[in-house]
């Protein structure tokens, strides 16, 4: 008899789907995904993470028939399931794919997974390599038949080590299984799929960084246009995407786009990794519907803020780029794309930090202001410049060392480099510093009051 998992599976592979779009749109009530509903079924590796316990968990099942559906109707399907990346920004990945040509002149096509999992707080495609490594290999066959590719390149960050060989072991075993190389999975397909691993900068986690960096030259992002989809790697038409973006896809092509569509709000569909930690009893990343509300997602799940809810000072609710929120906001806010843009802030990479009120929240952006100064490429002056600026002012913030004038003009510089760079590293050190001086401007304030007070009193 087939496992338990691949007969539910079986079930689900239905290409219709199982719920109306429209039931989504109707929903009030967020959260507590139930076990049948999750795609990532081993994020804790409580199983076995290689080819038979992946396919005991309904990995690789069918996928022949996915395959030889064809790239139009791949594509079509998440277009209907409201799949938005997984990266930060959020585009919608069926329309993403779509971009790629079809009449390419003679150059291969190419599927650049970005690993390269860098962003402070961030750790949630390391546990997919780690304990769920099919699912991103049977992703990137199946993502890369929609894009027409000829193979995938995975670059992942150099410091992965052990997901790095879990990630080559899963290559090697799906190789073995004629899942992946000539005629793969039997479809008259032929696919590769190769690891390359960097070295550690985080600016190689902006897409054509990455391809510069892949090409063997320097990582530092490339103008645009011409846009990866028509000039990418090695000069062909090119598609860079983020692991959990490709490793769900094969899951949702089984259950149907109205499934996936069937979580969350409109227009932030389905299911989401989450990652928490900072101050809370336990830290984690876990599997949830999207548009949780926030404060759910860290009680139901990370034990809540250590010393209670009342506690809680602010949360970087998406990875360090993103401005923090203070408590006020924190109380009712949900987690997707569309209600964290309400509030001035994003979901980006859903890397939940969070902060007690024991937390020095001016040290903690400067400390930001720090990692963006250290790794920015310096190809563009207002972030070469500014990045070293914001942090100068930042450390003087810290101990009170300034003007309360000074607070105006931290916040006319930060806007000065948001928006002016060629890639986003600019907009990611801009941010965290108007966070703090859109909702803690007090404390920056109260600061600069009591040091100067203590100066003169000495």
């Amino acid at each position: 008899m087939l496992p338990r998992a691949v007969r539910r599976a079986a079930s689900q592979f239905r290409w219709s789907g199982v719920r109306a779009l429209s039931e989504a749109a109707e929903k009030t009530s967020f959260g507590g995904l139930k076990d049948e509903d999750r795609i990532f079924t081993n994020l804790y590796c409580r199983h076995d993470p290689f080819i038979k316990g992946a396919q005991e968990r309904g990995d690789w099942y069918r996928t022949k028939d996915i395959v030889t559906k064809g790239p139009d109707w791949i594509i079509d399907q998440m277009k209907k399931s409201g799949l938005r990346g997984r990266g930060g920004a959020g585009f919608p990945s069926g329309l993403k794919w779509s971009f790629m040509p079809k009449d390419t002149a003679g150059r291969p096509s190419f599927l650049v997974v970005n690993a390269d999992e860098s962003e402070p707080g961030t750790c949630k495609d390391r546990e997919i390599m780690r304990h769920d490594p099919h699912k991103l290999v049977e992703g990137c066959l199946v993502a890369g038949v929609a894009m027409r590719a000829r193979a995938a390149y995975i670059y992942i960050r150099g410091e992965y080590v052990n997901e790095r060989l879990a990630l080559e072991r899963a290559i090697d075993e799906a190789y073995k299984a004629g899942f992946l190389g000539r005629n793969a999975c039997g479809s008259g397909y032929d696919y590769d799929v190769m690891v390359h691993y960097g070295a550690g900068a985080y600016i190689c986690g902006e897409e054509t960084a990455l391809l510069e960096s892949l090409e063997g030259k320097q990582g530092k992002p490339r103008l645009k246009p011409p846009f990866p989809a028509n000039v990418g790697l090695y000069g062909c038409p090119s598609t860079v995407t983020n692991v959990e973006t490709v490793a769900v896809a094969p899951t949702i092509l089984r259950r149907g786009p109205e499934w996936f569509a069937s979580f969350g709000r409109k227009n932030n569909h389905g299911t989401k990794l989450f990652c928490i930690s900072g101050h809370v009893n336990k830290p984690c990343t876990v599997e949830e519907e999207m548009s949780i509300p926030l404060k759910e997602l860290i009680e139901r799940h990370a034990g809540g803020v250590r010393g209670g809810w009342d506690n809680l000072k602010a949360i970087v609710p998406g990875g360090s780029s993103v401005p923090l929120l203070p408590k006020k906001i924190c109380d009712d806010v949900l987690m997707d794309f569309d209600a964290l843009k309400a509030v001035q802030s994003g979901l980006g990479t859903a890397a939940v930090i969070v902060m007690d009120n024991s937390t020095d929240v001016i040290d903690a952006i400067c400390r930001l202001s720090y990692f963006y100064k250290h790794e920015s490429c310096g190809q563009c002056t207002p972030c070469r410049e500014g990045t070293g600026w914001l942090y100068d002012v930042m450390k003087r913030m810290v101990r009170g060392d300034a003007l309360v004038e000074e607070i105006d003009m931290l916040w006319d510089v930060s806007k000065q480099i948001e928006g002016h760079t060629i890639c986003a590293l600019g907009d990611a050190a801009a941010w965290p510093v108007q966070g703090l001086i859109r909702h803690f401007r007090h404390e920056m304030e109260d600061r600069i009051t009591m040091a100067s007070e203590q100066a003169l009193a000495a």
